[in-house]
């Protein structure tokens, strides 16, 4: 059966694969660019992570060098959607920071979190925590306090370790809370 549309009309047709993929990679180059742009005008935020979805949902996760507001959240949402045409594209924007139970994964997180305890899993699977006393572009170092058994005889004993780890043992770091 064949159906003649009208002037307003369309056909539904699907598009093909390897234009949607150029389309879906486009649309990602201009949301990183204006996001990229708000950033360079904000030094003080980064960003920790940008999802866009299949079904064009985005998700932005920032942190801060002193935290982030609210206010920063709806500026950089402002610097993406005023900027976007929601005609030749729909999506939903969500713009959050980066919580405590969010995982530390630049050394710019890592900075900002010296003198708090981390819980860190290795890439080994062993479970440490410590004090987060120095960062470095490749390494972070901890203080570790922790009970051992004494050499000689019965009980234990009080260590205190400093400990390098290089980030490519860590597989996951995140800030103790300590109520």
């Amino acid at each position: 059966m064949h159906r003649n549309y009208g002037k307003n009309e369309k056909a539904f047709a699907r598009m093909p694969f390897f234009v949607k993929q150029i389309k879906d990679m486009e649309f990602r180059k201009q949301i990183e660019e204006l996001l990229n742009t708000f950033l360079a005008s904000r030094e003080d935020l980064y960003l920790i992570d940008l999802k866009i979805s299949a079904a064009d949902a985005i998700t932005v996760i920032l942190d801060g060098d002193n935290g982030v507001t609210l206010q920063d959240c709806l500026d950089a949402s402002r610097a993406i959607e005023n900027n976007m045409d929601r005609e030749e594209h729909d999506f939903s924007l969500q713009v959050m920071s980066s919580g405590l139970s969010e995982p530390l994964v630049t050394p710019r997180q890592f900075r900002k979190n010296i003198g708090r305890e981390l819980e860190i899993l290795l890439a080994d699977s062993k479970e440490i925590e410590g004090e987060l006393t120095k960062v470095e572009d490749d390494k972070i170092t901890l203080i570790l306090k922790y009970r051992k058994p004494k050499e000689v005889g019965k009980g234990k004993v009080d260590v205190v370790e400093e400990r390098e780890i290089p980030y490519t043992e860590i597989k996951k770091a995140l800030v103790a809370v300590k109520f």
